[in-house]
Formats: structure tokens, C-alpha cells, sequence
């Protein structure tokens, strides 16, 4: 039996970088029982897969343990609170700054120089550096205090050794003060990550749409009056009430009324549906023509909406196996960047007046370039550039903010990623093993034919009632007198069978489908009924072919994917199905086992292989496909399985996935592409002294902006 596993997904705080990040999942990692863990940089999302149930102040300590926090509140409010602090240490450093560099200008420029200039620099400087950039200051100290480094170390530095120089200057060290520019290093730090924070609440849209929709209070009918509970206190099987033009509030069946319903905003399907008493309603999907009263039958983490966010956010905390090679590059990064600042510095204090010269001729073409007449002067302005030219930003939100915005449209689409892993291997798909039921068609078939009588048709309706089979609904909707069932056995891929009398009745696969050939040629789908093992009777299912499987398996050809049919049906019905499709190879009435032995045949010819079902029989090719995507209306250990999840449709949302990953993996590309070149070519620049440091500090802000910004071109499906 194989063992239970634990997820759990939580806040860290603190995070400024790739090298916290990896911090923090090694101490996630050492926690006893823990699998796997993993930290999402542009979310601040951590998640865990254990051997057993972790508790919160276990994952507490652990990130403690590597000079980080943990957080219980909700996502959105860090985001507010987080936008709120940036916000404020932008106004506080900008407010020292500006007044810094126009008092900068007149003291280089003008004929009078300002008096105790040097004690204004290192004041302005300081408040700048040491109160608006202190949370660069605390992040860089947790990270030196752990024997580790990221890229507020290399701010702070630069910004500190840059500041050092002005209490230098008035202790009348020989060496020019770079107070002011310490202070516009940190002043463009800290804007850059207000804007990056704007921007990363941008690329999160989706899924802040998402959690918008969960309600905070729910109209609740008690007695004869009608009083509102907040969402956290209403109880399962209370009655909802809602109208015309509101949101619906919570998961639950319509007991009295009809309407219809826009669920676009949580399936991406656009067409509102009509639903009636007795149908499925969806917290955050919107009532749009009449009053309802819905029995309330999922509360808390258990809502649609709520599995649905918490899947995303799974898939966000989780990586890409691209997003392996950018980590090991930053995890030495850092630590290189200082070691070529020294040695940088150290070359130019020894041989600055050698190259003079040629530094003079060279500041008529970059007039940034700070000529002194002071080798330890020059030697700090090229330290400073080194430092702060190479901040690794771009390098870390490179491959997590295309995730963000590729998982989050994803979501709004219908199809949630379990496994971010699945977005990258989806564009190196070559074969797509599909079931037929509820995937290739409706998955709402129905009896049109059968030859029982009324009381064996109440006995097989109240057997198929205890079956999770997509079948099963249409044979038990025959009968609304149920009858008492002993021993109910659902055999996988073959039927079920259940006690009544103490006769045993099977109601599954036919033992010959040559007896039903003419009904199968018409793709029919036969289900025989047997009394200990004599044949009874049967039931012909019809199950109407998806508008869009079609045009979904000619788009897939187009990709170059090829398309094969698994089913546990007759080859008739099958057959049938797959020449209306287009669908040349077909396996027919497959066991379970053998579906997943189809899987490993196609994985043994070197083909990425996906497989897509919904029923229990689907599950061990599911979880052995390279990528497993269940139809959200399936069985929960299909859906559990799974990599990726269709909430409503069928193959249709998989050529969705394809292109998004071909988009998205092409966007992680570029970023990736973009934040090496720019430290391929500005860190020799920096270090030939030729590269102004808060020159330097823009284009590290631009080039994370411009990670960033790339992301959100992820747009259409």
C-alpha cells in the first residue's frame, strides 16, 4: 500500500533573493519527514510534500533557523502590507535624496563651495541608507549571519562603503567621498523594488481575480427571515439565498429555483448555463436571471474555489527543471561578484597611475567615468560599480515570474497545474493517450435502449448508484426507488457487482460483444447484466461526442503530437468513435494495468507521453504518464493523480496547455537569456572602471523590470 502523503503551502517572509530561497528549502528540507520542499521567490510562497502532517510552528522554526519568517495571513494581505512598506520607504528615501543631489550639484558646480558639505552627505546619506533601506540592511545581515549571501548583500556594501567615505573625508582620510551617491544607490534600490512589487502584483492577476470571488459573508435563511453569517461561520446543509445579479457565495445544490449561471470567471468557459433544483453550483460563479436557494454542501478549504487557488499555489511554490540550472548559477554567484570587486579594486589601487591616461582620453567619450587624482579613491568607485552592477534580481525572478503568470491564466482558462514541472514538459509532448468517456465525449451519456424488467431495472439503478463511474449516473437516474444493496464491488475496468437477495447481480462489461454487433456498429456503449454469472439483460448508453473534440485532435496533429485512443470499451463502440475523430490508433476494452503498460510502450520509444481520463481505472497510467491531466468532473483519485486538472472540457484545454507552455517556456527563456547577457557585459565594463555605480544600480533595477515585464507577455491562449 503506498503511503499517504502531506501537502502544505505557507508565506515566507524575508525573501529578497535566489540564494534565501534555496536557504530556506534546505532548512525546509531538514525537517524529519519532509520529501520535498520548495520556495517560490516572486510569490514568497513555500511549499512542502511530507511524510506525515507538519505542523506550523515545525515549518516556523525551520525557516527561523535560516534568519527568515513565516506567516499564517492570507496572501493578499502580505501583498498589501509589503506594497504599503515599499511605498513608504520610497517616499522616506527620495524625501533625503533629492534635496542630497541638488546640494551635490551646487557644491561640484557652483564657484562657492557649501560649507560642511561632508557632515550634510554623510547625515542625508545616512538616514537614507540606515532608515529607508534598513530592510535591505536586516535582509543583508541575516544573510552574512548564516555564512550565505544574496543581492542586498551587495547593496548594502556598496551602499555602506560608498557612505563610509563621507565620515572618511571629515576625519580628513585622503579619499573622496561618494556619501551622496551611497544615498541614490540605495534611494534607486529601494524604487525598484516598489515597482517590482507593482509589477508582481500584475503578473499575479489571475489568481488575485481568483480570490476576489470568495465571499465574506453569506445570506443565510433562517426560519422565515434571512440573516447574513460571515463565510468562516456558515455550517454544511445551512440553506443560501441568492439573488438575481449577486455572487454565488459558496459550493451547493439548488433546492428551489432556476437561473442562469456565469461560471466563466472559474471554468473560462464564456456561455452562462442554465441550472435547476437538484444541479451543482460553484462558490464565485455569478447569478444572473433568478432567485435561488442553495443547500450549502462544501465549507472552508473544501470549496471548489478554495482547492482550486490552494492547486495554484502549489504549482507556483514548485519549479521547472530549467529554473535547477539559473539556481546552481546564483548559488556562487554572489560570492564571485565580491571576490572580482576586490580583486578589481586591488588591480586598479596598484597601477592607477599607469593607466591615467588612458582614462582621461576615455572620459571624453563616457563623461560618468570619476577621475581622481587618488588611486584609493578610483580603486573604491570601481569596488562600488562591481558590486552593485552584478546584483543577481534579474537571474532569480527569471524563470518564477513567467510561472506566476503562466499558472495564474492557466487557472482563469479551466485548467489547473498541479505540477509546474508540467509546464515545461508539455511542449515536448509526442504522444497523447486520451480515455473516450467524459474525455473525447460529453461524459453525460444516457440509457436509449434496454431490455430489463422494472424490478431488475430498480436493482442495477440502485447498484450503478454506489458506482463512481461516468456511466453509472445515467443508469441510476432510472429509478428514483432505491432498493438496499449488500456487498457493492466496483472492479476496475470491468464493472460492479452488489448482493440483493442473496443473489449476486454484475452490471459491467459483456462477456461476448458479438451478441450486441449491431447496436456497438452504431457506438453504442453496451452494459450487460449478469445473475450469478447468467446474462439477464442489457443497457444501450449513448454518449454524444464534445463540439470541440474535433478541431482539438486536428490542432494537436498540427503540433506534431500524435493522438491515441485508450479506452476500457468494446472496439466497436471505440472504433467508432475514433473514426469520426480522426484517431487512427485505438486500444480498446483495456484493463487498468495494461493502460499503464500502453504508457510505459510509448515512454520506452523515447516520447514524452500525457495521458488524460477521469476514472478510478485511469489513475496508475496517470500518475506513470510524463504528464497525467484528469477531467476536473472525474474521480478524486483521478484528479488526485494528476498533473494537470481540466475543471470543464475536454481535449480542447490540452492544446490550451500546449501553447501555454510553448509560450511560456519561450518567455522563461529570453529572461533567462537577458540576465546573463546583461552580467556577461556589464561586469567587465564595471570592472575596467568605466561604469558609474548608480549607473550601475539603474540597469540592475531595468533588468529586473524588464524580467518582469517579459512575463506578463504571456497573455492569450
Amino acid at each position: 500500500m503506498e503511503n499517504k502523503e502531506y501537502k502544505r503551502s505557507f508565506i515566507v517572509t524575508g525573501l529578497t533573493c535566489i540564494n534565501c530561497v534555496r536557504r530556506v528549502e534546505k532548512a525546509l528540507k531538514s525537517i524529519e519527514g519532509v520529501k520535498f520542499a520548495s520556495v517560490n521567490l516572486a510569490t514568497s510562497t513555500g511549499f512542502i510534500i511530507s511524510e506525515r502532517e507538519i505542523t506550523f510552528k515545525e515549518i516556523e522554526e525551520a525557516v527561523k533557523s535560516a534568519g527568515y519568517g513565516v506567516s499564517e495571513e492570507k496572501l493578499e494581505d502580505i501583498e498589501k502590507k509589503r506594497y504599503s512598506q515599499n511605498k513608504k520607504n520610497l517616499i522616506i528615501a527620495w524625501f533625503f535624496t533629492g534635496p542630497l543631489i541638488i546640494l551635490m550639484s551646487l557644491h561640484m558646480f557652483s564657484h562657492h563651495k557649501i560649507p560642511y558639505f561632508s557632515f550634510l552627505e554623510a547625515f542625508l546619506g545616512g538616514a537614507v541608507i540606515f532608515y529607508a533601506g534598513k530592510s535591505t540592511l536586516r535582509s543583508a545581515y541575516i544573510a552574512l549571519s548564516h555564512k550565505h549571501s544574496n543581492m542586498d548583500v551587495l547593496v548594502s556594501i556598496g551602499a555602506f562603503v560608498s557612505w563610509l567615505t563621507s565620515i572618511l573625508e571629515i576625519l580628513r582620510f585622503p579619499i573622496m567621498s561618494f556619501g551622496a551617491l551611497g544615498a541614490m544607490i540605495m534611494a534607486f534600490h529601494v524604487t525598484g523594488r516598489f515597482i517590482e512589487t507593482y509589477i508582481r502584483d500584475r503578473a499575479a492577476k489571475e489568481l488575485k481575480d481568483l480570490l476576489k470571488l470568495q465571499a465574506k459573508e453569506v445570506r443565510i435563511l433562517e426560519g422565515e427571515s434571512e440573516i447574513y453569517v460571515p463565510i468562516k461561520a456558515v455550517k454544511k446543509d445551512s440553506i443560501a439565498v441568492v439573488k438575481p445579479g449577486e455572487k454565488i457565495p459558496i459550493d451547493g445544490i439548488i433546492i428551489e429555483g432556476k437561473s442562469l449561471i456565469d461560471e466563466s470567471t472559474i471554468t473560462g468557459e464564456p456561455i452562462p448555463v442554465l441550472k435547476k433544483k437538484g444541479d451543482e453550483v460553484i462558490g464565485g460563479a455569478f447569478n444572473l436571471s433568478g432567485p435561488l436557494k442553495i443547500k450549502i454542501t462544501q465549507v472552508g478549504e473544501d470549496t471548489y474555489l478554495s482547492k482550486m487557488i490552494k492547486l495554484i499555489l502549489e504549482a507556483q511554490g514548485t519549479k521547472v527543471p530549467i529554473q535547477a540550472f539559473a539556481d546552481k548559477i546564483t548559488n556562487i554567484f554572489v560570492p564571485l561578484v565580491i571576490i572580482l570587486s576586490i580583486l578589481s579594486a586591488t588591480f586598479w589601487y596598484f597601477n592607477f597611475y599607469k593607466l591615467y591616461p588612458y582614462l582621461e582620453k576615455i572620459k571624453n567619450f563616457l563623461p560618468w567615468i570619476i577621475l581622481t587624482h587618488n588611486s584609493l579613491s578610483f580603486s573604491v568607485f570601481v569596488f562600488i560599480s562591481t558590486l552593485i552592477i552584478a546584483c543577481p534580481c534579474a537571474l532569480g525572478l527569471a524563470t518564477p515570474m513567467a510561472l506566476i503568470k503562466a499558472t495564474g491564466l492557466a487557472g482563469k482558462k479551466g485548467l489547473l497545474i498541479k505540477n509546474a514541472e508540467a509546464i515545461q514538459t508539455s511542449k515536448e509532448l509526442k504522444v497523447i493517450l486520451t480515455d473516450k468517456t467524459g474525455t473525447l465525449t460529453e461524459g453525460n451519456p444516457k440509457v436509449v435502449e434496454h431490455n430489463l424488467s422494472e424490478e431488475l431495472l430498480k436493482i442495477v439503478a440502485s447498484i450503478e448508484k454506489n458506482s463512481h463511474h461516468p456511466l453509472a449516473n445515467a443508469i441510476s437516474k432510472l429509478t428514483e426507488n432505491y432498493l438496499e444493496i449488500e456487498k457493492i464491488e466496483e472492479i476496475a475496468g470491468e464493472g460492479i457487482k452488489g448482493v440483493y437477495k442473496g443473489k449476486e447481480y454484475f452490471i459491467g462489461k459483456p462477456k461476448d460483444d458479438k451478441i450486441y454487433e449491431s447496436l456497438l456498429k452504431d457506438g453504442k456503449i453496451i452494459i450487460e447484466v449478469r445473475e450469478n454469472n447468467k446474462i439477464l439483460g442489457y443497457l444501450a448508453i449513448e454518449d454524444p461526442i464534445r463540439e470541440d473534440s474535433y478541431k482539438a485532435i486536428q490542432k494537436l496533429k498540427f503540433l506534431g503530437i500524435k493522438i491515441v485512443m485508450v479506452t476500457g470499451d468494446n472496439y466497436e463502440t471505440a472504433n467508432f468513435v475514433a473514426k469520426k475523430l480522426g484517431i487512427e490508433e485505438v486500444f480498446a476494452r483495456i484493463k487498468p494495468d495494461e493502460k499503464l503498460n500502453i504508457v510505459r510502450k510509448y515512454q520506452g520509444l523515447e516520447n514524452k507521453v500525457a495521458f488524460i481520463g477521469d476514472g478510478i481505472n485511469d489513475a496508475p497510467a496517470l500518475k506513470g504518464a510524463d504528464i497525467g491531466i484528469a477531467i476536473g468532473s472525474g474521480t478524486d483519485l483521478a484528479i488526485e493523480s494528476a498533473d494537470i486538472i481540466i475543471i470543464k472540457g475536454g481535449i480542447s484545454k490540452v492544446v490550451d496547455m500546449v501553447i501555454l507552455s510553448q509560450k511560456t517556456f519561450s518567455i522563461i527563456k529570453q529572461n533567462l537569456f537577458w540576465a546573463f547577457f546583461y552580467n556577461l557585459i556589464a561586469i567587465p565594463i564595471a570592472m575596467m572602471g568605466f561604469l558609474n555605480p548608480l549607473i550601475a544600480e539603474i540597469a540592475m533595477i531595468f533588468s529586473s523590470i524588464n524580467v518582469t515585464l517579459n512575463s506578463l507577455r504571456i497573455k492569450v491562449l
